[in-house]
């Protein structure tokens, strides 16, 4: 029991997560201002505007800051492994949906009975990991700094009503 309670106790873990799950719910709202159409199935995508990975890796990276400091090693090693999620998100994963499109192009000349079909939307533009590297830090800090833990948003939720 004494670990789920450790578990709810992480300000840090719950707040990156937080900032995750914010990035992908903000997919449908700017997808709806790129196409004009409401599709909540962009929730369970990859890929798109913001990047929710750098905001979880952002996050993740900035509270260890704040918890630990920002001299610390871990800290140091957080931001690297931020940086090397960015990259890959924003480098590798969008050559290789860039790549996906042209092989279903392909696919779709040379046989219309058997297409492959490869998802094409798997990375980011720059653009994207920028907006979701911001995001990250600014839910993560505020709601470290401001509200707590699990336990302790319960906490005000009980003694409000």
């Amino acid at each position: 029991m004494q670990e789920l309670t450790d578990l709810l106790n992480n300000k840090l873990l719950f707040w990156s997560l937080i900032a995750c799950i914010s990035a992908q719910l903000l997919k449908v709202v700017f997808n709806f201002f790129a196409s004009g159409e409401i599709k909540f199935s962009v929730i369970f995508e990859t890929g798109g505007m913001p990047s929710s990975h750098s905001s979880l890796m952002t996050g993740i990276a900035s509270g260890i800051g704040l918890e630990m400091g920002f001299d610390h090693p871990v800290f140091a090693l957080a931001v690297g492994v931020a940086l090397v999620v960015m990259y890959d998100a924003s480098g590798v994963r969008r050559s290789a949906g860039m790549q996906a499109t042209e092989i279903n192009k392909i696919s779709t000349q040379l046989s219309l009975d058997n297409q492959l079909n490869l998802k094409e939307k798997l990375g980011h533009t720059k653009l994207e990991v920028i907006v979701g590297s911001i995001i990250g830090p600014f839910i993560t800090l505020m709601g470290m700094r401001f509200v707590g833990s699990p336990l302790d948003l319960f906490d005000y939720i009980v003694t409000f009503f």
